[in-house]
This record gives structure tokens, sequence and C-alpha cells, in this order.
């Protein structure tokens, strides 16, 4: 493979992987913060380490190379020029706000070398680590401890990008506390030694005026993909994102737009809903209406004003068998579809898998109903540790983002 970003399935066997470690942006959360941050609970941070590590560990026993967000930031500062252009861009969507905060910000982290700066910028920074010249009495009023806020989502790499084809998106997210997280991932596109210059297509970029999530986004083949429709991902990007696919020769031919419920527990496509092998799928059942239906919007590319068709379909199993030349196909329920094991599991990302080979999945030991589902459908079932990983409500799929996997044959 050629492209150091290759993705055409789901299930294809994983190569190379992107994680990022927890850090000390985990241990700035408080209970003030929490809700402004996007967390529902504090991680207890020297476990919350050893369990992605054990994540990270048992993704390396399976073959897979494993690269570390924060590393490949920090490689991708490769001169001082494109240190300080990272650096403004990144202080200027901080939410400072005179010139003089900016200024000794930059000057502050500027000092440090790339590792340090990287950790400290994703750390957060509190107000007592820098002095501001020309600060007033009145500039210290607001008890809010820190200048620029700490990233505790980061290490969810799933959704600030999405690898597809040979290309990727390099997604504008929907809340402030994660808009800036992407910021990393187009500075390793454009200056790390191994992606830049290679001849990866961006899709969609930060700058698109709509939102979209890496969790929404799922590569069903080579020519189909599915992108939930959700509280992180807007209809407008998904059919921005459908043009510039089919205008480019991506490859793809059908997108599935698929909506699902508006709400925290259900905040991604890949929180109710993943694919875990050529024909099997996992479900959470709250997902469907009382008969069974949801909606799904296929779009295909055609020749006509648009550049493509929109039909509105109801029925996903249907949809799936025929885009995928499914004769039969398996949608496997969340905590065995009972009315209080679904919705518990589903709160510790109980259909949150990640695939790392067709039929071999990457699950939460918590969700133990789930697992052994899985396993009744005859799925290897990896599982891995998660009393802390899982208070950031993201399971495996959400912690990982794939940037090589083999084709399917």
């Amino acid at each position: 493979m050629a492209y150091p970003i290759h993705v055409k399935s789901e299930i294809g066997k994983l190569k190379t992987v992107l994680l990022k470690r927890p850090g000390r942006e985990v241990e700035n959360l408080t209970p003030d913060t929490m809700e402004r941050l996007l967390f529902d609970d504090i991680p207890f941070f020297e476990n919350i380490q050893k369990e992605h590590d054990y994540f990270a560990d048992t993704l390396r026993k399976e073959g897979v190379e494993v690269l570390y967000l924060e590393k490949l930031a920090a490689e991708s500062l490769v001169n001082e020029e494109v240190k300080q252009s990272f650096l403004k861009q990144m202080i200027d969507e901080s939410g400072l706000i005179s010139d003089y905060q900016k200024q000794a910000v930059i000057e502050y982290l500027g000092s440090m070398n790339n590792d340090q700066m990287i950790e400290k910028i994703m750390a957060g920074i509190r107000k007592h680590e820098v002095e501001i010249p020309h600060q007033t009495c009145l500039d210290t009023l607001d008890d809010y401890p820190f200048l620029t806020d700490p990233m505790p989502n980061l290490y969810f790499t799933r959704d600030p990008i999405a690898s597809i084809g040979n290309g990727l998106t390099v997604n504008r997210m929907t809340f402030a506390a994660r808009q800036r997280e992407s910021l990393f991932i187009e500075t390793i596109m454009n200056y790390h030694p191994r992606f830049a210059d290679s001849g990866i297509q961006v899709w969609l970029d930060r700058y698109t005026g709509a939102h979209i999530e890496g969790g929404d986004e799922l590569v069903l083949s080579d020519t189909v993909l599915a992108v939930g429709i959700s509280q992180r991902t807007s209809a407008h990007s998904i059919k921005l994102l459908a043009e510039k696919l089919f205008k480019n020769n991506s490859g793809y031919e059908k997108v599935l737009a698929i909506k699902i419920p508006n709400n925290r527990a259900m905040m991604h496509l890949d929180t109710v809903f993943t694919m875990v092998d050529y024909d099997k799928f996992t479900i959470h059942p709250a997902i469907l209406d009382s008969d069974g239906k949801m909606d799904v919007y296929v779009i295909e590319k055609a020749n006509n004003e648009l550049g493509m068709t929109i039909t509105l379909r109801n029925n996903i199993e249907d949809v799936l068998k025929e885009v995928l030349n499914l004769s039969e196909l398996v949608l496997i329920p969340t905590g065995r579809g009972d009315a209080i094991v679904a919705p518990r599991e589903q709160w510790n990302d109980g259909s949150n898998t990640l695939a790392i080979a067709p039929g071999t999945v990457v699950t939460y030991d918590r969700n133990y109903v789930s697992n052994e589902v899985l396993r009744e459908y005859g799925l290897r079932v990896l599982e891995v540790l998660s009393g802390e990983l899982s208070r950031g409500r993201g399971g495996p799929r959400c912690m990982s983002q794939p940037l090589v996997r083999e084709d399917l044959k």
C-alpha cells in the first residue's frame, strides 16, 4: 500500500492505528468543569493510563502498529516557522481575549521543547503558570482556573478525523471543548514526514461550514459509507461529504445517512451501530421504532444536476443487504435486547466495538452480556479493561483511528 492512509472497510485486518494516551488533561477535570469539557465523571488518572496501555498492548499483540497523536504532533513541528504558526493558531482558537494574554501564552509555550509544548497545550494552562503583563485586579476576579482549557476528550481519536479510502476528513467538531483537536490532525497531515506530500486527499477540512465527527463515519466497503445524522453530525455535512467523494473519483458511490436519536447516550452512530464481520453488525435496539424501522437516506452518485439522488428508506437490514450484496445479514442486539441490560451496557458503549479483522473485535470487559452474545454469534472477542476509560462515554472504536487496514478479499 503506497498511501499512509488506506481504509476501505470497517473490518479489514487493522495494520496501523492512531491512539492518544490519556494525559494530564484528564487529571485537570474538576466537578465544576465536567459539563464544559463534556465529561460525566472524573477518571482516576493512574488507572485510566494503565487501562489505555492494556488496550494498546492488546492491539500490538494482534500485530497492529500503534502511533500516538501526541508524538506525531510534536514531530510535525519540523522548524521554528511551523512551530510558531501552529502556536499562533492554537492560541487564537483557545478563547483568550486580549492580545497581551495571547502573546504571554505564546512566549510561555514557545520556550518549551516540542514534546513539552504539545503536552502542556493538551493538558491546559492554569492562570498561575503564566505571568500576564498589564493585568489589572479586574482581570483576576474570574475564579475559573485555566487560561486555556484542558482537552480530556483527546483519547477519543476517532472523532477529529475519519480515514476514508486513501484520504480523510479533518473534522469541524460540534462543541467548543473539542474544536481545537482537529488542528493537531491538520498539522500532522501537512508537516509530519510520514504524511506530508504523500497524496492524501482531504475530503472535508476543519473549516467546512458544517459539523461532522468521526464517530458517525463508518466505512462499510470500498464503495459504501454510512454516516450518522446525530447530536454531533449534521445532515448538511453528510451531503457535502457525498458531493466531495462523488466529484473526486474516490471510488465511493453510495452514502447511507442514518438518523439516530439526538442525545448524550447515543452521541454518535458508532455508539449504537458497528460492523463486526462481513454480514454482522451490532445494534442498540433503542434506535429502532416499535416496528423495527428507522430513517435511512440512501445517497447515490448520479448524472443529474445535483450529482446525486437521495432516497428515504426505513428498513436498515434491507438497505445493508442491498448495498453490500448480502443474501443474509445479522443484527446483534446490545445486551441481548433486554429492557434493563441493553440501555445499561449501551451507556458503557456495549455497541462500540472495534473490529481488527473480520469476526475479531475489541470490546470493554464490563459489557459482559453483549460480549457473551457476540461470542454466541461466532465472533472472537478481545476484552479490555474499562473501569476508568468508560467514564468518558466512549468505547474501543471511539478510542482508535485506523490509518491502514488490509483490503477485504
